[in-house]
């Protein structure tokens, strides 16, 4: 099944007066005849809460099916809310407007699952399989973590999301083990300002114990009141394996609640076919689950949560690296699944959306042409396309939270959560198709400018909130904690496991 798609036609781009360089500019020798000053960075405008924000003459790949991509487009900003999309709109008179020429504006992207406690370790994993990560993270380190240390990993998390245009991101937060871990992890997604989603979970027990046994019930009236807040709640577990169904308290916890439930499933020799089953047998297959990588199911569970109406969240850098099961793009479009992306844990990767688009595309086209040369054949056209896996870090992330109807694309009365980019840079020039060039040749570095709720948390490349030298602070601190805990020897076998080796 395929989305109907407008093709974005070739364009030329004016990038502004000749710089008139001669001789000298070419480094030849020559005297000049003047010195160039520095230019001084342009002050930060007053973003008051509650001023309007007009982004003037952007290019805008609204993500919005009847909108398409706009060239030289206005896009205006009152509340928290996107007012008005189209050309030379009027500015209201105590509006802040910002020059949107050589830039992009798109929907800020969602990241659908990302173990945020884990931020404290970055980069430790780097040559982890998920055995690796099992052992070290679940049996060996995990237990070391103190809510302090959970707080520091997610607000850093939260920190780097918003720098790198993740507008929302869900916490799969697997490390709550008592309530004050819960509070910890709360607390750091507020402190952020950003918009997270708070997926309650407890990877030392099973949810018919933890889920039940008050805690979440109390985070729920003493955090997350109301559903329209930036930062709200669900529900955080793995599949069942057993038919007898003892996970079925929490499911029903869940379902009283009205808490979505987001898991990992198919993943090789942990969660397979059985766990779609017994959820379909026991009426808890449910169009709110989403199920995290799904790579070694079979058509047959591929065919149940279609029918369900669940989503899948693609990790295609994990998946590739850690051994889950191949990034299941082409079976999840085969039954008309909708996806989503994310980035899993950055103990390992880089939790760069930009990152996760190209290596969902690079997976899915790199199987065809496997699939194709084993037959002595060849793609002629590619089947995914960069408007696709746009489509799931953008408004695939917000349906799969049951936030579509108010983000993931710049539509008139959706939420203000938007990313600005820069067009001018070595990068992107001459920027000739905005989605392709999103895709492919975009990265962080080009995140101007990011809204969230309609209030800006980075202008000009520069952070506003969160505070990145606070995050630092935290999580080296934490890092440090959690070192001297496994010590000197276990910390250096976690970070260099021995070379390849089949179980």
């Amino acid at each position: 099944m395929h989305r109907s798609r407008s093709r974005l036609g070739r364009r030329s781009f004016l990038v502004g007066a000749g710089t008139g360089l001669g001789t000298a500019g070419l480094g030849l020798g020559a005297t000049a005849t003047a010195t160039a000053r520095p230019q001084a960075p342009a002050p930060v405008p007053s973003f008051a809460p509650g001023r309007p924000i007009l982004f003037r003459g952007a290019t805008v790949v609204t993500g919005d099916p009847r909108l398409g991509t706009r060239q030289n487009a206005d896009v205006l900003v009152t509340g928290a809310t996107i007012k008005a999309v189209g050309p030379r709109l009027a500015a209201p008179s105590n509006a802040v407007v910002v020059d949107g020429r050589d830039r992009i504006l798109m929907p800020g992207m969602i990241d659908t699952h990302r173990h945020m406690w884990q931020t404290v370790l970055r980069g430790v994993g780097a040559e982890w399989t998920i055995a690796n990560y099992f052992r070290f993270m679940y049996e060996e380190w995990g237990p070391y973590w103190r809510p302090e240390d959970v707080y520091a990993g997610n607000y850093l998390s939260m920190v780097e999301a918003i720098n790198s245009g993740v507008t929302t991101s869900l916490d799969w937060s697997h490390a709550l083990y008592t309530y004050e871990h819960a509070e910890a992890a709360a607390d750091a997604l507020f402190d952020s300002r950003g918009r997270a989603r708070l997926a309650f979970g407890d990877i030392s027990a099973g949810p018919q114990k933890w889920a039940v046994d008050g805690d979440v019930d109390r985070l729920l009236r003493a955090r997350f009141s109301s559903k329209d807040q930036l930062v709200t709640l669900q529900l955080a577990w793995d599949p069942p394996g057993d038919p007898a169904f003892p996970e079925r308290p929490a499911w029903e916890f869940a379902r009283d609640r009205d808490l979505m439930v987001t898991q990992h499933a198919g993943v090789w020799d942990f969660s397979t076919d059985a766990g779609i089953s017994i959820l379909r047998d026991n009426g808890f297959l449910l169009p709110t689950n989403t199920y995290v990588h799904a790579g070694t199911l079979t058509d047959s569970a591929y065919r149940m949560i279609a029918d369900s109406g669940g989503n899948v969240s693609i990790s295609a850098e994990s998946e590739l690296n850690a051994g889950q099961g191949y990034p299941p793009t082409g079976k999840v479009r085969e039954h008309g699944i909708p996806v989503s992306l994310s980035m899993d844990t950055s103990v390992w990767w880089s939790s760069d959306m930009f990152s996760a688009m190209r290596a969902t595309l690079n997976a899915d086209r790199g199987l065809d042409h496997q699939a194709a040369h084993a037959e002595g054949k060849t793609v002629i056209n590619n089947d995914l396309r960069t408007e696709d896996v746009l489509h799931y870090a953008t408004q695939g992330g917000a349906d799969a939270l049951g936030l579509g109807s108010k983000l993931g694309s710049i539509t008139p009365g959706k939420l203000a959560d938007l990313v600005m980019l820069r067009a001018d840079t070595p990068s992107m020039v001459p920027l000739t198709n905005a989605v392709h060039q999103i895709v492919f040749q975009a990265s962080r570095a080009e995140v101007d400018t990011v809204l969230v709720n309609g209030r800006v948390l980075k202008y000009g490349g520069a952070l506003i909130a969160p505070d990145l030298k606070r995050a630092t602070r935290l999580a080296e601190a934490s890092r440090d904690h959690i070192r001297d805990k496994a010590g000197a020897q276990q910390w250096a076998a976690g970070q260099e496991p021995p070379p390849y080796q089949a179980a």
